[in-house]
């Protein structure tokens, strides 16, 4: 299961770091943990990709201001895509930060040349439903999936169009001079490789389908829409290379009680015109059990009660939100012939004519007080 660090810290960084001091750091992590010094190195490989998706944001203005003020979680957007990177695309994208004459730049298109990139297997994806519960403790489940993997008995061997590289290179002769582009190669689609036995029934990417049981471990405080990934867990990919990822949608279900309000909890309480008046103490659900509050003499409709750290753990592990409860003070709606008399003797009473001093705060000033 993926973890997500601090993008500060990956690259080694202060949060004042210039972007020339950003783009420095990143070069000499992703030097570091190149696939081209570590191969068949996986913690390696995860780590390249760790410090590629932190230079993706980091170097941005915009998902910069918007890291820092969130941290990896950005309202509505889904968080940032670094799940979703592959070697392709920091490749593509990241390749101009090592300069020319680098050791690596076969590896980014240079002038090296005849090196052969790693082909990865495609991803999975899959949506998990988790209980409020699951999402404040943590949970670990165990989930059936359906994979690709390289069928018994079957043996590749190189592909002779492109030498096994995957790719080929087309020369064309302009009046500019020679002209070199470089594309996927037709014969094995890019893979290097092609079949060279194949048993019955298996079909012509030499990959079946199985039914594996992987066991995730979700961490306390994801959020409904979040996306985490599982290295390797994916589809492998015909001819070798590495498997795919899998990508786990996270669905949360609603809770009958308690609602969330980022990692807050939020509880309507109703009670009665006397215990509102005289003051109680009532049991009040949360997580993982009850919570006893007092009720004061006096307390108002729309109250709003504060229990703090009673809320849900953030994904980051810097604090837990708090329990909200909504005091909603409960009026009879059909009375008895007695109950009427009493009232109507209490109707004109001056300590039961309604006079809110300052510290009745209406609804508005309550919600900019408690979510502003």
């Amino acid at each position: 299961m993926s973890t997500k660090r601090d993008y500060y810290e990956i690259l080694g960084v202060s949060k004042n770091a210039t972007p020339e001091e950003i783009k420095k750091a990143y070069r000499k992590v992703a030097i570091q943990f190149h696939p081209d010094k570590n191969p068949g190195n996986k913690e390696a490989e995860e780590k390249f990709k760790e410090a590629a998706e932190a230079y993706e944001v980091l170097s941005d203005n915009d998902k910069r201001a918007q890291y820092d003020r969130f941290g990896h979680q950005r309202p509505g957007a889904g968080g940032f895509r670094g799940q979703d990177m592959n070697m392709e695309d920091i490749f593509s994208q990241f390749g101009d930060i090592f300069g020319g004459g680098s050791p690596f730049d076969s590896f980014f298109g240079g002038g090296g040349g005849g090196r052969t990139r790693q082909r990865k297997g495609s991803n999975l994806r899959i949506k998990l439903k988790l209980s409020l519960e699951e999402i404040a403790n943590g949970v670990e489940k165990k989930i059936k999936v359906n994979r690709l993997i390289r069928a018994e008995g079957v043996t590749f061997k190189n592909c002779t169009t492109c030498g096994g590289t995957g790719q080929v290179r087309k020369v064309v002769n302009t009046m500019l001079g020679q002209m070199v582009s470089t594309s996927s190669c037709p014969a094995c689609n890019g893979a290097g490789q092609l079949i060279d036995k194949r048993p019955p029934g298996v079909d012509s990417s030499g990959l079946v389908s199985k039914e594996d049981v992987i066991s995730v471990k979700i961490p306390a405080g994801v959020s409904d829409g979040m996306q985490l990934s599982m290295s390797g867990k994916g589809n492998e990919a015909p001819g070798g290379g590495v498997p795919g990822d899998l990508l786990i949608l996270i669905e949360e279900t609603e809770d009958k009680e308690l609602k969330r309000n980022g990692n807050d909890l939020i509880y309507d309480l109703h009670i009665s015109f006397i215990d509102a008046a005289l003051g109680t103490t009532v049991e009040v659900p949360s997580i993982g059990g009850k919570a006893r509050i007092k009720i004061e003499p006096g307390t108002q409709s729309g109250k709003i009660l504060r229990l703090r750290g009673k809320g849900l753990k953030d994904i980051n592990g810097y604090s837990s939100g708090d329990q909200l409860i909504y005091i909603n003070v409960w009026t009879p709606k059909k009375l008895t012939a007695e109950e009427k008399t009493k009232l109507e003797g209490l109707r004109n009473s001056p300590n039961f004519q309604p006079h809110p001093d300052s510290s009745d705060k209406g609804f508005f000033d309550r919600m900019k007080e408690y979510f502003g």
